[in-house]
């Protein structure tokens, strides 16, 4: 049966770090898994920015992916997506074949990283992965890769195996383009974390924050706020998201995420390089900045 992509990306979908027990070696997200599970979130993305996944080499995608979507499900029964965003075509089937002992409900794929392309060979890029199997969602991130452009937007809609687009360009205008020109079972989620609300409000399916790996029942209750009708729910929970956003301004990046998870006890601070861990004085400073919002952060079960 055909992947129904507004009810894969509807609600909260969490990209989530990558744990490692060395620089740039993956371990388990057993513990930071079992906190997230009560939380509401409903889905995974892995090896996206935060997951730290274009750092990662093929050989080290299988074994975590296997893991952690096996626990997930058993936790949750929620959907596991895994981005295989690479610079060539060859490297995204490499990275796709890595990852399929994992099931993933569906493949994330940027367009290509690095190099300037024509818009026909980023959608020849797309259109490679139509007899993998697995349904695509497409992934715009300009800030690291070549932007979709909405004339993109339309090719990929009239790709089958394209089911759904998370849109982190913060483009609203771009953003209505996408709502606009989607088909009835083609979802559209939000990955600008400032402009959740905003997005919700122009149609969006569900958002997918970074910063929900810190604090997914806030991310929960401004879904829930919003789908029920409690605005004024709904733009605190934006508000206080935004506000916990600033810790990035201590230590920009999934270092900082990493820095305050390890000080709750739910993830090692270990990054893949060339990205360092924080120090030991900005980890003191990102938990410092962050007292306030103690009552909204993850906990260990």
């Amino acid at each position: 049966m055909p992947t129904d992509g507004r009810h894969l990306l509807s609600g909260v979908m969490i990209p989530l770090v990558t744990p490692m027990s060395a620089p740039g070696r993956p371990s388990d997200a057993d513990d930071l898994l079992r906190a997230m599970a009560g939380t509401g979130a409903r889905s995974l993305m892995l090896f996206g920015s935060n997951g730290e996944g274009p750092l990662l080499p093929v050989s080290a995608l299988a074994e975590f992916a296997v893991r952690t979507a096996a626990l997930w499900r058993e936790l949750t029964g929620g959907p596991v997506l895994c981005n295989v965003t690479a610079a060539g075509t060859a490297e995204v089937l490499e990275r796709t074949e890595a990852v399929a002992a994992a099931r993933p409900d569906a493949l994330v794929l940027s367009p290509p990283i690095y190099f300037h392309h024509r818009e026909d060979e980023i959608a020849g890029h797309y259109a490679a992965l139509a007899s993998v199997g697995v349904p695509v969602v497409a992934y715009n991130a300009p800030r690291y890769s070549n932007p979709l452009s909405p004339a993109l937007i339309d090719a990929l809609v009239a790709m089958p195996h394209v089911v759904g687009i998370k849109d982190s360009s913060g483009d609203l205008d771009f953003f209505k383009h996408l709502v606009a020109a989607r088909r009835p079972d083609f979802g559209v989620s939000q990955g600008a974390e400032t402009q959740l609300l905003d997005a919700l409000r122009l149609g969006a399916d569900g958002v997918v924050p970074g910063i929900a790996n810190l604090a997914p029942r806030l991310a929960v209750e401004l879904v829930a706020a919003f789908e029920t009708g409690r605005d004024a729910d709904a733009a605190e929970a934006q508000r206080r998201l935004t506000h916990l956003l600033a810790l990035h301004k201590i230590r920009p990046g999934v270092p900082a995420i990493k820095a305050v998870l390890a000080d709750r006890g739910l993830c090692p601070p270990y990054v893949a390089a060339p990205l360092a861990a924080c120090t030991e004085t900005e980890q003191r400073d990102l938990v410092a900045s962050l007292s306030t919002e103690e009552a909204h952060l993850l906990t260990r079960r």
